[in-house]
This record gives structure tokens, sequence and C-alpha cells, in this order.
């Protein structure tokens, strides 16, 4: 073994430049990145080895809950590491998984040292049933070794405590995966019956409505599209069918994984930073739990090399950056603890999440995704732009920078019946755009990416999107939305108040163009750019077109998940009526990048219809309003 890697507090391997000429990284780094990060949380155990009660501020369902959570998120790590070895456990991590399951479900509920909480409704504290799945998978990949070897009196406990995630209900999204999940273990080991059987036909029939093409689902009935997508709605279901060799769930949800990774996997970062969008954070480089899976299964149109290249990229981001702390825990945010990253679900097990990575494992070391030289990542490759209308994305990387950045016309996070009530700002949804090396700034700052109308003083948050449309061609593409203002303080929003956007990306640049319906007297348009950080190395501009009359710089004192203090450039200008606004703006690394001034050479706005011609090429960008179309050429 060689020295820690700087902020590494694990001991990994040197690096392979050979066989991963891009990360380093080989299948025996996921091995002891795995064991590294299981011995410092077993410091953490109870004498019964039953809870993990990690250090850190409780989460919103209670300290016992969390040391479950301690446990049973570590026991996926540990289940995909010896599960993947054919059953070689060096450390011994199955014997004390064995001793914790029979101290946890002797006595459940019981307020003692070891006890687990009972699973109940998602209301009532209802984070157990979450947890029952990873207990359930656990216990289904190691079977041979931990649950055929149980006292029967265990394993039928255990089945009791797995039966309440059957017997309660789920929160209205991917939880329904949950007691799937539970079910399809208790069928595996010969306990199936009525009550398995419905669990299961109730989470397939509702993948079946939260299914929206192009490989995405939302996460419940409402417009939710984020990284839940790969680490829950494509992961569990194509799991399971893999384990239960069921030809017909493994050939659609496999399907659905292979079309979700076409654009998910353009979702990594050169520096191999998943895109920074949606919540639960965390989680980290669970993110590339799906890539990892579709390499396993068959089920990816990555080649093995470059599904290396995404998977051990994020994995190395994130440990090289101090995600483990100097403990070897996962901490409470992204790169080290970061508050404004977390939701109020968020304990000090929660990261542990992230081993769902560690799927990968599960592909033996002879497989491709272990033996490939590294490729290229998808945003390693020549500049792309992608349209995706289903989720209402759009995805723009550049290969100079290695900078992905996602437009966001389409996933809100909202219950179908909050809408406009929901008015408080939500950070991880409400921005029109988000990067791989950018977050947004905190709620009680000023926005990022934001266009806000301004009225007394308050101004206008976006809660419900609403899509209008995504296309494109070689090189450019668009995304657009519409969405009705509201303000903070319970304010009610102006009469026919209504902002159109459209997004139109080439290269390095955003096309940002806004049709503000019925502002009242008086009213303030701003709109801001990417909030970047002094010594970030990064260049955010953002340039008036149309429309705009002043241009300034604002700061973000609370910074985001990146960097501690952010400014970020703002547009202004005074409006009432109906007024149509067009921008460029651009987040680059590149450190002798060129300004905005020089790109568009021509902009003309007839009414509701704008023309953009670009100076590089003179090819013309087309959009008009009302309904919203747009042509490039």
């Amino acid at each position: 073994m060689s020295a820690p890697h700087p902020h590494v507090p694990l001991e990994l391997p040197a690096d392979d430049r050979v066989l991963s000429p891009r990360t380093g990284y080989t299948r025996a780094h996921w091995e002891a990145a795995a064991d590294g990060l299981l011995k410092a949380a077993w410091r953490w155990a109870t004498p019964g080895g039953a809870l993990l009660d990690l250090p850190g501020r409780p989460s919103a369902s209670g300290v016992r809950s969390d040391g479950l959570e301690g446990y049973a998120r570590t026991f996926l790590a540990a289940a995909f590491r010896v599960a993947g070895a054919g059953g070689a456990d060096p450390h011994g991590w199955i014997g004390r998984y064995a001793d914790g399951l029979a101290a946890g479900t002797r006595t459940p509920g019981r307020d003692d040292a070891e006890s687990w909480p009972l699973i109940r409704d998602h209301r009532v504290f209802g984070q157990p049933m979450v947890e029952s799945a990873s207990v359930a998978i656990g216990l289904r990949l190691t079977r041979p070794w931990l649950w055929d070897r149980l006292d029967p009196a265990v394993q039928d406990r255990t089945e009791e405590w797995l039966r309440g995630a059957l017997r309660h209900t789920p929160a209205a999204n991917n939880w329904y995966l949950f007691p799937y999940t539970v079910a399809g273990f208790l069928e595996s080991v010969g306990r199936g019956d009525a009550e398995t059987a419905r669990a299961r036909e109730r989470a397939r029939a509702l993948m079946e409505v939260w299914y929206r093409g192009q490989g995405w689902y939302a996460d419940g009935d409402g417009r939710a599209f984020d990284h839940y997508n790969g680490w829950a709605l494509h992961l569990y279901p194509v799991l399971d069918a893999y384990l239960s060799g069921e030809a017909e769930p493994a050939a659609l949800y496999g399907a659905r994984l292979r079309e979700h990774l076409e654009s998910f996997g353009l979702l990594f970062g050169g520096d191999g930073a998943p895109v920074y969008f949606g919540r639960s954070l965390t989680y980290r480089f669970a993110a590339g739990a799906a890539v990892g899976l579709g390499a396993v299964t068959g089920d990816t149109p990555l080649t093995a090399g470059a599904s290396r290249r995404v998977i051990s990229g994020a994995l190395r981001y994130f440990l090289d950056r101090g995600a483990a702390g100097t403990d070897g825990l996962l901490s409470l945010g992204w790169h080290g603890p970061h508050e404004a990253t977390l939701q109020p679900y968020s304990g000090p097990s929660s990261p542990y999440w992230a081993s769902k990575a560690f799927v990968s494992l599960l592909a033996p070391a002879d497989h491709p995704l272990w033996t490939a030289t590294e490729e290229a990542a998808p945003a390693e490759g020549p500049d792309r732009v992608l349209a995706l209308p289903a989720p209402g994305l759009l995805v723009q990387s550049t290969r100079a920078d290695g900078i992905v950045r996602l437009h966001n016309h389409g996933s809100d996070h909202l219950r179908p019946h909050e809408g406009e009530l929901a008015a408080q700002d939500d950070p991880l949804y409400s921005r029109h755009a988000y990067s791989t090396v950018t977050g947004p700034t905190a709620r009680a700052n000023d926005a990022d990416n934001h266009l806000a109308v301004v009225v007394d003083g308050l101004r206008s948050r976006r809660r419900a999107i609403r899509p209008l449309g995504a296309g494109g061609g070689d090189g450019w593409a668009w995304a657009a939305s519409w969405h009705m203002p509201v303000f903070p303080h319970g304010a009610s929003t102006e009469p026919g108040l209504r902002v159109e956007s459209v997004t139109v990306v080439r290269g390095r640049y955003e096309l940002r163009v806004h049709r503000v319906c019925c502002a009242p007297p008086g009213a303030r348009i701003e709109e801001t750019g990417w909030a970047t950080g002094p010594e970030s190395g990064l260049t955010s501009s953002l340039h008036g077109l149309h429309g705009w009359e002043e241009r300034d710089e604002i700061r973000a004192p609370q910074g985001t998940a990146y960097t501690p203090w952010a400014v970020l450039p703002r547009l202004g200008t005074d409006s009432d009526g109906t007024k149509v606004l067009v921008a460029l703006a651009s987040l680059t690394a590149e450190p002798d990048a060129a300004g905005l001034d020089t790109v568009v050479s021509a902009v003309r706005v007839d009414g509701d219809a704008v023309e953009v011609t670009w100076a590089e090429d003179a090819a013309r960008t087309r959009i008009a309003f009302g309904p919203v179309t747009v042509s490039h050429g």
C-alpha cells in the first residue's frame, strides 16, 4: 500500500496510469475505498453492532433511526464488496453484519442500546422503510455467507421486521421501490406470498406512470427529474431483475437504463464531478451507480473503459477533495461539510447512500469494466449539446474546460397540488442552470441564474416550471419553459404576470431570451449569471443584447458548495407591461476566453420574435413566442 492520497484518509494502492490513464483507479482502489470507509464507520458501532451512531447533527427522524441508517447503508458497501469477490471477506464484514442483524431484530421498537426502530408510515418517522431496502439488498447479495447461516429464529425475526415495509405507506415517490426491494428479497429466499406480490405489482404499475421517456422517470407524480433517476428509479428494478434472472423486467428496465445513460453519462465533468443539481447531493459518488450497474448488466451505451472513467472519476473527485474528512467518515456536504447542500432528512449516516456506487464491484475482476483501458468520458469528447424534451432539460458540455452545464426547463420537485403555493425558493431546482463546477447560491443570498421580477422590493421566485418544448440540431440545441413569478413572505402574485424563457446553446455560449408578460407599473426585472468564487479559475459572463439597461455584479457571502464566497453578474431594467429581453451568458475555465461583446453581430426584435446573428459564421437563431418556436441556420 502507498501512503494515503492528498486529502484521502484511506489507504489506497498506488495509481495505475497504464490501465487507468485518466484516473489511476482500478478495481483494487474500489475495494480499498470500500474497506476504508467501512473501517472508519464501524468505530462508531454499538456493542452488538446493530446501530452505527456516527457523530454529527441528527436528522429529523431522530438518533435511533440514524443509527439504523448507519448499519443499513454501510451494509450495502460491504455486501457489494463481498459478493463481488465471490464471498472472500478478508476483513470479516459479514460476521459483523450478521451479529448486528440478530441484535437489532431481537426487540424492535424498544428504547435500548441495540433495537432497531419499527417500520411505519412515511409521515411517522418513516426513514426505517428506506433503510429496509438496503438491508434487503445486503442480505440478498450475501445470502450464501450470511442469511443461509443464520439461526432460523433470527431469520423469522428479520422477515417480520422487513414486512413492516410492505404493510405501511411509503412517500409518494421512489419510496415505493423500497417495499418492492424487500419483497424481492423475501421471494428470493422462499418467503414470498400475496403480500410480497402486491408490493411488487404496485411498484411496477407506478413505474409505468412515472416513466416519461428518453430514459427518464419523474420521482413521483410531479416533475422531479434529478439524480434519483440513477441511484433509485433505475437502480432498484434493474438490480432486482439482474439478481432474479427474470427476463421480462430485465428487458424492460434494462432498455430504459441504456437510454437513460445516453444522456446521463454526459452529466459528469472532465474532473469527474457529477452535475450539482437536485436534492440529496450529499450522496456524492452514488451518482455513478447507474453507470456502474449498466456495465455490470450490459445495459449501457458506454464502453467499459468509458464507464470506468465515469465511476472512478466521480469516486476520486470526492475523495481527493476531502469528502471523507480526516477520520475516514463521509461528511454531510459536497467536498467537505456544507450545510446548504442538506435536507432535513439528512443525518450523519445519510452520505453512506454513496455505497450504491460500489455496485460496480459485482463485476468480477476479469470483467471488461476492470480490464479495459480507461477511455474518455462523454464530456471529454467533442463539444456536445443535447436537448431532452421528456424531462425538459438541456445539456451543454465543452471539451476545452471539461465543464458540463444543465439548463433546467422542466424539473421543479413540486407535488402536483402545490403549484405556486410553494413560494419558498428551492435553490436545488428553481435556477435556470446548473453545472459540474458551480453550485447555486444559498436561499438567503441573491439567486444565481435567475430571472426575477421585483415588485415593491420583493424579488420573485421560480417554482412550478412548465415546459414549452426542446429540440435542436447539429451543434446547437434549445429548451423553453414558462413560470408564474411568486413572491416571498406570503405576498400574492401579480395578475397576469408570466415569464416565458428560452435557452439556446452552442459551444460555451448560452443565448437567454425571456418574454415578461403583464409586469405591473414600477416593476423591475433582473437576471443573474453563474456564481463563481474569486479563486475558482472560472469566468462568469453575462452580456445584455436587447432590453437590458444596466449591468453590475453582486455578492453571495454564504457562497456555494464550491466556494465559501461568490460573486455573480447581474443585468437590470425597469419595466411594466410586456417586454422581450435577450442576453448572452457564458461559464468557462479557459484562461484566455474572449468576452461576449463580439460573439453576436446583430440582434433584431420584432414584436414577440427575436433573430440573433452569430459573428463567427453568420448563422441566425430565430425565436418566436406564442407558441414558442426556435430555428437555427
